[in-house]
Order: structure tokens, then C-alpha cells, then sequence
């Protein structure tokens, strides 16, 4: 491919001039807090699936072919079983406004987890219908999957999902969500730290950035994370850096992804804690859930006119 043909990617982005971006309340920085919920989503030979599950386990261990992995299975369960109990008693007792990614066949196989999720108030946004990766999933069956999640979420919780966010995205995945229609934004993306549109199946999509750095998965086995201390020291100071940016220019986001299974364990837990806490005591902080976030952005920054 050369230079002058067309390249799928924008490497620019805003190119170093954002757009005037005005929080509520003239607020730094907005911060979301994104607690994802997949135990009973993931790969099992009990669901079908050729192998294991490998990804995100403190266990550390390969996917088995044809058979289970009840070590594995036992590291998902202690998120839907105490880590996610854990983490919703945490943030509501704060009032943190967190959006919550849920795998359909979790929720299906949890209506605990649902009715909570109901309760609670929370955003629910979509995070596929499997926890898997859907890179060499075929079209239909993604299709099918994506109309599913949507459809497990209303029922269960009672409110039609406005996010999606499937985390192991396939070629497919943006223009499926897309043509399905009926979400403020899609999430499947870490290259900014601003909201911004893209264009997709004939018109553009509000795209609001996730992340892989401000994340617990970086204290699984193999991460680079070993401590709950090393998690707060780092979204610490990466919210920092945006909060001082805020004083200085345009206001920054920042997203924060946690995982019941992984920050809900008692000796992480506490980092969470005590982050929220530094988050807190800083003025002109706008805690807000994603789709929020979204029906501010499209306010103010309309997508562009078709060409």
C-alpha cells in the first residue's frame, strides 16, 4: 500500500488541537469508572468451546483442549461469586456513577448479578454476548451475537444498553454495531484520551477511548503489576497529569477498568479504595458514567455533516 492509496487508520487524531472541550460544572476532568462483568462468559468446553480459557486468570495457565480447567474456572468464579459484589458495594456506597460492560451469557447465567445491576442504577453497557475473542468469528454469528447482548441486557436489567464496548473486536465488529443502531457510543478503542467521531456504515460513530494502562488486568499473572500499590500509584499519577493538564488547556478523560475477579480480591481492593478517595478530595473532578460522558460530547460536538 502506498502513501496515496486509502488508509484505513487515522494516525492524527486531533494533531495536537483538540476542540474546546467544557465539562459540567467547568470540571478538569472527567473520570470514568468502568467495572466489567464476563465470569460464565468465557471460553468452556461447558459452553460449547473447543478449549479453556486462558485470558485474564491469575492461574496463568494454557487453554486445554477439549477439557476443563477447574482452576480456571474456580479464579472466574470468585468475581461473580464475592470480587463483583465486592466492587458494587464499594461504588455505590460512594456514589461512584460507574458503567458496567456485561457479557450477555454471564448475565444469563447470574440473574443475581442482573437484579443487582438493576437495582443499582448504573449504566450497563454492552461487552459482547461471549467473552471471546471474535477476530475469526464468522459475520452472521457475530451479528447474531451483538442483537443477543443487547437483547439479555434489556430483559434482565430492564434497560436497553446505549455503549458498546466488546474488547476483543473483530474486523466486523464496528460496522455490525453500527447497522444494529441505537447506541450514544462504542468503546473499542485506546488511542485518545478525548471523545471523538469516526465514520462507519455511511455516517459516523461517537467513539470514547477505553484503556489498557489504567486497568487492574495488569495485576494478572504475567502483567507488570504486582501490588495493589502499584495499580493506585499509576492511575494516581495518570490522573494527575490530566487533572494539572486541565488547568492548563483543554480537559482531558480518563477511563479506569476494573474487574471483580482481579481488583476485588481483598489484598487489591483497598488500592481501588484509596484511589476513588484521592479522585474525591480534588475539586472540579466530574465522576460520570459513559453514557453521560456521550450525551455531553454529541451536545457540544455534533458529528460532522455528511458527505
Amino acid at each position: 500500500m502506498s502513501p496515496a492509496d486509502h488508509y484505513p487508520r487515522d494516525l492524527a487524531g486531533y494533531a495536537g488541537r483538540p476542540p474546546a472541550v467544557r465539562w459540567p460544572n467547568d470540571a478538569r476532568i472527567a473520570v470514568s469508572i468502568v467495572l466489567n462483568y464476563e465470569e460464565g462468559g468465557e471460553r468452556c468446553i461447558l459452553h460449547g468451546d473447543a478449549h479453556s480459557e486462558s485470558v485474564l486468570t491469575d492461574v496463568g495457565a494454557g487453554p486445554l483442549a477439549g477439557a476443563r480447567n477447574l482452576n480456571v474456572e474456580s479464579t472466574f468464579e470468585y468475581g461473580s461469586r464475592v470480587g463483583f459484589w465486592e466492587l458494587m458495594r464499594l461504588l455505590r456506597a460512594r456514589a461512584v456513577p460507574a458503567t458496567v460492560y456485561a457479557v450477555g451469557a454471564a448475565l444469563e447465567r447470574n440473574p443475581a448479578a442482573a437484579e443487582e445491576l438493576a437495582a443499582s442504577g448504573f449504566e450497563v453497557a454492552c461487552h459482547g454476548q461471549r467473552w471471546i475473542d471474535y477476530q475469526l468469528v464468522p459475520e452472521a454469528i457475530e451479528r447474531t451475537d451483538i442483537a443477543r447482548n443487547v437483547e439479555v441486557i434489556a430483559r434482565l436489567v430492564g434497560r436497553r444498553p446505549v455503549g458498546w464496548y466488546t474488547g476483543r473486536p473483530g474486523p466486523n465488529t464496528r460496522r455490525l454495531v453500527a447497522e444494529l443502531g441505537g447506541f450514544l457510543y462504542e468503546s473499542d478503542a485506546y488511542n485518545d484520551d478525548l471523545p471523538y467521531w469516526t465514520p462507519v456504515a455511511g455516517g459516523h460513530q461517537l467513539i470514547l477511548p477505553y484503556t489498557f494502562d489504567c486497568n487492574d488486568s495488569r495485576l494478572q499473572r504475567g502483567g507488570d503489576f504486582a501490588t495493589g500499590d502499584d495499580f493506585f500509584r499509576y492511575c494516581r499519577d495518570a490522573f494527575d497529569w490530566l487533572y494539572r493538564r486541565g488547568s492548563e488547556a483543554s480537559p482531558r478523560m480518563l477511563s479506569i477498568g476494573l474487574h471483580g475477579r482481579i481488583i476485588g480480591r481483598p489484598g487489591r481492593i483497598g488500592a481501588l479504595e484509596r484511589l476513588l478517595e484521592h479522585v474525591a478530595g480534588c475539586p472540579g473532578v466530574w465522576l460520570a458514567d459513559r453514557a453521560s460522558i456521550a450525551r455531553h460530547w454529541r451536545a457540544l460536538h455534533p458529528p460532522p455533516a455528511s458527505s
